[in-house]
């Protein structure tokens, strides 16, 4: 059974040690952060759990870092991932739907960034198929827009920005 709840303190150390574990450094003191911002209003953190077992989280970060969402009051849907062992079970579909649902409920648009790595193909095609378009403001890498001519590092932060307006 699939349940999706805010971050809670409790809910800290499972989560990092499941990344851990996966070898990404995501630490504890980046869940703690999110706490903080979520009990300040800055953020809030969805957690999904799989039959009482953490799996997968997303956070909607309501003054986003990207300038062009921040200056059109556009929340930011931040930071997705599910476990590698829970993918492909619609997970991320659930945790999307209950973002749209607190996003939508606050603003009119939602807004979503991916990187352009190939890793990232999964979450690129959720994105288009649940009807996200990009912002028509081109790719930036670590925030700055790209211009023609440029040359980047194809990283985690060579993002293209996407939007969607409630319906």
């Amino acid at each position: 059974m699939l349940g999706i709840a805010p971050l809670r303190p409790g809910d800290i150390a499972e989560i990092a040690a499941a990344f851990a574990a996966l070898g990404w450094n995501k630490p504890a003191t980046q869940y703690e952060r999110y706490l903080s911002e979520q009990l300040r209003s800055v953020r809030d953190c969805l957690v999904a759990r799989c039959d009482g077992t953490f799996c997968g989280y997303l956070t909607i970060l309501w003054r986003p870092d990207y300038r062009p969402f921040r200056e059109a009051s556009i929340p930011e849907i931040q930071d997705f991932n599910v476990l590698p062992d829970y993918r492909r079970r619609g997970i991320g579909s659930k945790l999307m739907d209950e973002a749209e649902r607190i996003g939508f409920a606050r603003s009119p648009t939602l807004g979503i960034g991916f990187g352009l790595h190939h890793d990232y193909g999964a979450a690129q095609r959720l994105y288009i198929l649940r009807g996200y378009v990009p912002d028509a403001r081109g790719i930036t890498s670590h925030g700055v827009r790209v211009n023609w001519g440029d040359d980047v590092k194809i990283d985690d932060d060579l993002v293209l920005y996407l939007v969607k307006a409630k319906t």
